[in-house]
């Protein structure tokens, strides 16, 4: 899945200005437009010291993005204080945008313009949904995010003596977020704004693996274990006790007290329907969530047509793999034997972990013939943490931190490992490493000379949508050269053809968790696990699944409609280029931007 879900779900405890979409390189206009590129300077003073502000406000954006500035600040993300100052800050800063208008501007800075005030007012209109009543679930959990702040595995560094003292002080304020999400759910349940039963079971031992009896048995003593061995031995036996005294009397006692309100007054409230309709004014919500998350016009209705047009479509690619390596049986038979056959089983997360690496290389030779624009940063791969394995997707990536102190990271699922098939791999790392996500939200954080509410923001239809099309690239990268491999693809890409289904069933038709799950069982070769997984999953963050198979089908019509235009012109570098170097923008804004692209290819 996408790689910036931990600088999302930092935005989303915020409600500052989310969704901002970073855009295209700033060009310096020609001398006869002079006045307008000095109300675009005026713009990009603006938007600076916005982001400047919004740092302060949102601190944990901060220490994702590798500034430390302020590392040792929690702010109450869910008090209806931070709420309010959230609003005001979104209001004022759109005021002071539009006062300047966009009269005059053109190329990349109208597109800043654009976006900087469309994302604005989305956000604003959001205000009438109350997602602060819903602040935990088993897949945006607040407490295992702090989990990965600090287990001195995650975004907050364990460096120096002064980041130690920092998460000291930022994770005393842990008790008074806790308090307030408690606060949330119990208006949320006045209200009959409720998570699913389903999912808060599953929180539960989320919270159980990280309460311990002692400190030192806790993720949180991660920090001290791995103290760097340079610090005096006075600071190490002050920041000991120090670290003791913080997780025994201030962090565990919060987590405990977060488990016995949900396991004791929030499980009994939750509802046993499963979809955001269900919940007061749900469809329009949740036809909110889907314009927002696709960043196009499409309703309910009209996604979850593409979507069953797209399964059938795939079905019947499949049903050439199936001939071409002589399966007998139906296309359900043919899934059973992809999921249970053992020579698509890896021996163990060693030889998992190894495989992906080998593919990294294989991969990294191809990559000049397709690319021009390659990221500076560094890449890595890792296995998910044990903690939150049972619920995280099969990938994820991490993206890069500003100042390149933390590399782009791939993790890996290797939880279940039965479940984990070989002819998975090829398709998982295109997407979530090279030349996916680590290639686009990477090369978008390099654009040093756009406003950094571009190069740090993001639009999930344009990065997802581009980590979906990435895989469609893999025989022209020397791989699924194996037809089982390239069934891979096929599956993978028949999942995100589901999901426009089944995420539309659920929250606008009323399909229940298990209907979404029969759905997937009878129409792919996902296991059990992963199928509840996701379909758990959609019931969290309903929309978000829509954004893949959108922008990926919109990519690759652009790229059919260039080549058509184009002829013996047409680059595929060029292309990849035009897509990739203007960071993540809505749709509609890459449609017109490939389009100019072409008549200048033309001209």
């Amino acid at each position: 899945m996408t790689a910036r879900l931990p600088a999302a779900l930092a935005l989303a405890l915020a409600t500052v200005l989310a969704g901002h979409a970073p855009a295209a390189h700033a060009q310096a206009a020609p001398a006869a437009q002079r006045p307008a590129e000095s109300k675009a300077e005026r713009l990009n003073r603006l938007y600076e010291e916005f982001w400047e502000e919004s740092l302060r406000l949102n601190p944990i954006q901060a220490t994702f993005q590798g500034d430390p500035r302020y590392n040792d600040q929690l702010p109450d993300f869910l008090s209806a204080e931070y709420r309010q100052q959230a609003h005001d800050f979104t209001v004022r800063w759109l005021e002071r945008v539009e006062a300047i208008g966009p009269e005059g501007l053109s190329g990349q800075d109208l597109l800043s313009y654009q976006i900087f005030v469309r994302d604005a007012k989305q956000s604003l209109e959001a205000e009438q949904f109350p997602s602060w009543m819903l602040p935990i679930n088993q897949f945006y959990s607040i407490p295992s995010f702090i989990v990965q702040l600090g287990s001195g595995t995650g975004a907050q560094p364990f460096r120096t003596v002064k980041d130690y003292e920092n998460w000291i002080a930022r994770a005393s304020r842990v008790p008074v977020l806790f308090d307030s999400a408690i606060g949330n759910m119990r208006q949320g349940m006045q209200a009959g704004v409720v998570q699913p039963r389903a999912l808060m079971v599953k929180v539960l031992p989320q919270l159980d693996a990280v309460i311990r009896d002692q400190p030192e048995q806790t993720l949180f003593w991660g920090p001290i274990a791995r103290m760097p061995a340079e610090f005096s031995a006075e600071d190490k036996a002050r920041l000991t006790a120090a670290y003791r005294d913080l997780i025994g009397t201030r962090i565990l006692p919060a987590y405990r007290k977060l488990r016995t309100f949900i396991a004791e007054e929030y499980l009994p409230a939750t509802r046993e329907s499963h979809g955001m309709d269900a919940l007061p004014n749900g469809k329009a919500w949740y036809a909110f969530s889907a314009r927002s998350s696709t960043t196009t016009d499409l309703t309910p209705e009209q996604i979850h047509r593409i979507g069953l047009d797209e399964v059938a479509r795939i079905h019947g690619e499949i049903r050439k793999v199936m001939q071409q390596v002589g399966f007998k049986g139906s296309l359900q038979e043919f899934f059973k034997f992809m999921q249970t056959d053992p020579r698509f089983s890896f021996a163990s997360e060693e030889a998992l972990l190894a495989h992906y690496r080998a593919l990294e290389a294989k991969i990294n030779q191809r990559i000049p013939g397709l690319f021009s624009l390659i990221p500076k940063s560094p890449f890595e791969i890792r296995p998910v943490e044990p903690f939150r394995a049972q619920s995280a997707a099969g990938g994820q990536y991490f993206p890069p931190s500003e100042d390149g102190s933390r590399p782009g990271i791939f993790y890996v699922n290797t939880y279940d490992l039965p479940t984990r098939k070989t002819w998975d791999a090829e398709d998982l790392y295109l997407h979530e490493a090279i030349p996916g996500h680590h290639f686009q939200i990477a090369l978008q954080q390099e654009l040093t000379n756009l406003p950094r509410f571009r190069r740090f923001g993001g639009e999930t239809a344009f990065a997802e949508g581009w980590g979906l099309y990435a895989e469609s690239l893999g025989k022209d990268l020397g791989v699924y050269t194996d037809p089982y491999n390239y069934f891979g693809y096929l599956q993978n890409e028949l999942w995100r053809a589901i999901r426009l289904v089944v995420d539309t069933g659920l929250h606008s038709k009323g399909w229940t968790r298990e209907q979404v799950i029969a759905y997937m069982l009878e129409n792919s070769a996902e296991s059990e696990t992963q199928a509840t997984a996701e379909a758990e999953r959609y019931m969290a963050i309903p929309g978000q699944a829509l954004a893949y198979k959108i922008g990926e089908l919109r990519i690759k019509e652009l790229r059919a409609k260039a080549e058509q235009a184009l002829g013996p012109k047409f680059d595929v570098r060029e292309f990849h280029a035009e897509v990739l170097k203007d960071g993540a923008v809505p749709l509609d804004v890459l449609e017109d931007k490939i389009a100019r692209w072409i008549a200048s290819k033309q001209g």
